[in-house]
């Protein structure tokens, strides 16, 4: 029997919130097969009705004895409720695919972002880890195409800018802008400051480096992913005011000699990259045209003026969904094949 004849019981805990939404929305287009779906969520939502393939489950909260009934949980409720609930959840019987920061850089959990690193799903004994953590939203659609250009060319360092979606804070950021956009103007902005009309680069906290955390993210979790410690990574993350898609700006620095068509054509040949490169008829990705997509877009590609070994791109990924539920749900595909 082939393991996608096989059905199973899928929990989501945060299943009221955006990511969570867009995961049963992903579940449900990727005909991934669910026996049973239960929706999670924290006890003032219990009780609310969720929808998924033309019915609604009222959702519930999360316990020993739920999750005793999932084969496979998926978490989108903050590192809090991770830290709490993944270890009862994987005791319990049931493989936890975690959305928050609790586990990514933990030795003994993978960090996986399928195009990439697919097999480290599975340990040496050919059996799927209990806890696995679903990177950061910036960085997962950054090590999608720094992959097959690393694999061919061998990155150095990599400079890269954010231009990061109010929805990356989720429902609070995407109700704070539509708010200020209206006149209502806090006494305390989501955003820190007013991100309305605004660009601020400030997405989490400071750390005593000067970067933020946001940032320290894109730095770690990128060396977790592609496996090298030598990868040189300087990030700069801003939130800017739309609702959804991230964009990114590389400058992707090699220790060997590339070719512009060759790398076009990597890319392209890439799984989850789509290549959208013609200035002349004013194509690029944009965050509107990565909207509802699943794969990260790539284009502007050319080569840096002044170091002939060094690469400008621009990339741009729905972060709801590449950057984080189509991700976990790739990571339950990627389980369920294997299985």
């Amino acid at each position: 029997m082939s393991s996608r004849d096989k059905t199973y019981s899928v929990a989501i805990l945060g299943a009221t919130g955006l990511v969570g939404r867009t995961m049963l929305q992903v579940l449900q287009e990727r005909d991934f097969p669910v026996r049973e779906i239960i929706p999670l969520a924290s006890g003032r939502s219990r009780g609310q009705e969720i929808p998924f393939r033309g019915e609604r489950y009222p959702a519930d909260v999360p316990s020993a004895g739920v999750f005793g009934r999932a084969d496979i949980a998926l978490f989108s409720a903050g590192a809090g409720a991770s830290r709490e609930w993944a270890p009862v959840a994987a005791e319990a019987g049931a493989v936890v695919v975690d959305n928050s920061s609790a586990f990514r850089m933990d030795p003994e959990v993978p960090l996986v972002v399928p195009e990439v690193n697919a097999d480290a799903v599975f340990g040496a004994d050919g059996r799927p880890a209990k806890i696995i953590a679903n990177p950061n939203c910036s960085t997962i659609q950054m090590v999608v195409v720094l992959k097959p250009l690393h694999e061919k060319y061998r990155i150095r360092r990599v400079v890269v800018s954010t231009y990061q979606s109010v929805t990356g804070k989720g429902k609070a950021g995407r109700d704070a802008l539509e708010a200020e956009l209206a006149g209502d103007m806090p006494e305390t902005f989501a955003h820190v400051h007013q991100i309305a009309f605004n660009a601020v680069p400030h997405i989490d906290v400071f750390q005593e480096n000067g970067y933020t955390k946001e940032e320290m993210k894109m730095v770690n979790e990128t060396r977790k992913i592609m496996g090298d410690d030598t990868l040189s990574i300087s990030p700069t993350t801003v939130r800017i005011p739309v609702y959804g898609g991230h964009g990114e700006a590389l400058n992707i620095e090699f220790e060997e000699e590339f070719d512009l068509d060759e790398v076009r054509s990597l890319l392209a040949g890439a799984p989850g990259v789509s290549v959208q490169d013609d200035p002349s008829e004013n194509l690029y990705p944009m965050p509107l045209s990565s909207y509802e997509k699943d794969e990260v877009f790539a284009g502007r590609i050319r080569r840096d003026f002044w170091h002939p070994r060094t690469l400008n791109m621009w990339i741009v990924a729905d972060n709801l969904r590449k950057g984080a539920a189509t991700n976990a749900v790739q990571i339950a595909e990627t389980l369920i094949d294997r299985l």
